[in-house]
């Protein structure tokens, strides 16, 4: 049986730290900047996981 492909959409999106856990990008950082607040958009910068309803599924695309 051939080996699993890594969703590539995904991989471009999600990165999985050392202990397993999923991190995406904030949404909202990438257009209309000039109305939110720059505390607003710093807080955009760091990463956060991804939803526990979420993992699942992210993860089996990233599994290669």
């Amino acid at each position: 049986m051939p080996k699993m492909k890594t969703h590539s959409g995904a991989k471009k999106k999600f990165k999985q730290t050392g202990a397993g856990r999923l991190l995406r990008r904030h949404a909202m950082k990438s257009h209309l900047l000039g109305k939110k607040s720059s505390k607003r958009k710093r807080g955009f910068r760091k990463d956060t996981g991804v939803a526990p309803s979420d993992v699942r599924n992210v993860g089996k695309q990233l599994s290669s």
